[in-house]
């Protein structure tokens, strides 16, 4: 049974047409024509408890709107959905026990007193137990290395010790299902890893991940399944690994050349081959980058080929790159 159950959500929002110029500014005053926008339209889905699932799309595709239906934020204006056993926006006073959050770009904690302070507001708001409360707390701080971190003023710390502090206060109260919303934005490489390491141990330990972000790192070292929203609609749902086969299966070979190429790509490689190449560029004299299509050429085929056509040093094959996989799913 899923722990998040969707059906035909739709958002939709009132706004009015303004004039460009002053004659048509002056009649809005008396008659403003009235437009209507789907920010989000019919989705359906379901998430079952312990899955990591990330939600994606453009700026403007309406996943924010989702997600704040999902926290319970907004009213639906049609459609259903049920979230650990509660319609999110009717019963929000119970459904906020059973959800935590963490937004990247908003805080929770209270600037000018130290993480531990905040941590035991929150304590009080929950009404956690104190034994429990304690040892959470000290498992989180240890996971995290943050146990002298939560003693400073929130104001003194870095923007990792931060964010680490924000899931410790979004997780105390132990919720099933937590929403995290650019959870790595503006962290460096080392803070990124850490967050990424607490949140894939947490939801081991079977609690339920939301992730919105546009780092697609996140979504490859964290989701298993994938949610893409595009103009208010559900365009991919499925597993992580099938979206790479979505726009069929393509590859990016890296050729290192032994010599400059005698003539063009037309005039060096049969047509069998040029019919799977989908683009070519050249990094450098000796640098040969090509995507292939390999529904219309098996790799090996393709490789066998190369090799009967053009003398290289080394080569590489890889999967297309998440970024780009996605961003053929927007524009089609």
């Amino acid at each position: 049974m899923a722990l998040i159950t969707v059906e035909n959500l739709v958002k939709t929002y009132t706004t009015y047409k303004r004039g460009s110029d002053f004659r048509e500014t002056v009649k809005s005053f008396f008659h403003r024509e009235k437009i209507t926008v789907n920010a989000v339209n019919d989705i359906s889905f379901g998430i079952p408890e312990g899955q990591l699932c990330g939600l994606l799309g453009p700026n403007g595709a309406g996943k924010s709107t989702t997600v704040k239906m999902l926290c319970g934020a907004l009213f639906p204006t049609s459609g259903r959905i049920i979230s650990a056993g509660y319609s999110p926006a009717a019963e929000r006073g119970r459904y906020v026990k059973e959800i935590g959050a963490v937004f990247g770009q908003k805080s929770q904690l209270i600037f000018d007193i130290p993480p531990e302070d905040s941590f035991n507001l929150n304590r009080a708001i929950y009404d956690i137990p104190k034994a429990d409360y304690n040892e959470r707390l000290a498992y989180m701080t240890k996971l995290l290395d943050v146990e002298d971190v939560i003693k400073k003023p929130t104001r003194v710390l870095s923007l990792g010790e931060r964010m680490k502090c924000e899931f410790i206060m979004a997780m105390l109260h132990a919720p099933k299902i937590v929403f995290l919303d650019e959870p790595t934005i503006g962290l460096d490489v080392i803070a990124k890893a850490s967050v990424r390491e607490f949140i894939a141990n947490m939801n081991k330990q079977g609690t339920t991940f939301i992730l919105t972000t546009h780092d697609l790192d996140d979504v490859c070292e964290l989701a298993r399944r994938v949610i893409i929203i595009n103009k208010g609609e559900k365009v991919f749902d499925g597993e992580l690994e099938n979206l790479r086969n979505y726009l069929g299966r393509k590859k990016v070979i890296e050729l290192t050349l032994s010599e400059r190429l005698s003539g063009h790509l037309t005039e060096v490689l049969p047509e069998a081959v040029r019919k799977a190449i989908l683009a070519s560029s050249f990094p450098s004299e000796l640098q040969l980058t090509l995507e292939a299509d390999m529904d219309i050429m098996p790799i090996n085929q393709f490789i066998e080929h190369l090799a009967e056509s053009i003398k290289f040093t080394d080569i590489s094959v890889k999967e297309l790159p998440m970024e780009r996989i996605i961003a053929d799913i927007y524009k089609s």
